[in-house]
């Protein structure tokens, strides 16, 4: 998926509020966030990575010693100060939007997007991964399944789906900038997004 030659050149930002990227583990969210934040010219946060500030040790740390429910309140704490923060591009947990709150509060004060990538690419890109606590077991194919199956109608409640499956960032790129212009046209003076 990498296009190791890309290059980004500047774009203006068609929102006044945050972009929310939101989808399953290994769909992109970091690392398509981190190039629309270039190009867009805003700060890329990712909200993994404030939750582990926060708590002061790894994602896969925080479930092992606490559990799933009080890394959820955690991740729904620091989802609502990003949300309540500055324009960025925010690459959010995989389950980060199963939370209502954090999608009632991301409607209000974020365009969301949906990084709606094949299965098999979530496989390849979560293989091996040991940093992803959900999917270190014997099995992560299925739990990759099951996780799709529940979390999808949730993900479909963003404002804006992208769907690929063997596509380059410099595609997939072009094809987000694309529909967020369009939708900042078709949305100009509409107060939805």
């Amino acid at each position: 998926m990498p296009d190791r030659k890309e290059k980004l050149s500047f774009i203006a930002y068609p929102f006044q509020k945050p972009l929310l990227l939101v989808g399953m583990p290994g769909c992109g969210k970091t690392s398509l966030a981190m190039r629309l934040a270039k190009l867009y010219r805003l700060p890329h946060v990712d909200a993994d990575y404030e939750i582990e500030k926060a708590a002061g040790c790894k994602v896969s740390e925080v479930f092992r010693l606490y559990g799933e429910a009080e890394f959820r309140r955690g991740e729904e704490k620091i989802m609502n100060r990003l949300l309540n923060g500055d324009v960025a591009v925010i690459s959010s947990g995989g389950g980060s939007f199963l939370s209502e709150n954090t999608r009632a509060l991301a409607k209000q004060k974020a365009v969301t997007l949906f990084l709606d990538a094949d299965t098999a690419t979530i496989i390849r890109n979560t293989q091996g991964r040991a940093h992803r606590p959900l999917l270190n077991t014997e099995n992560p194919e299925q739990v990759i399944a099951d996780l799709e199956q529940k979390r999808r109608p949730y993900y479909e409640q963003a404002d804006l789906k992208i769907s690929y499956s063997q596509e380059t960032f410099s595609s997939l790129l072009s094809r987000i900038t694309a529909l967020l212009a369009d939708t900042a046209r078709k949305t100009k003076g509409a107060s939805r997004v």
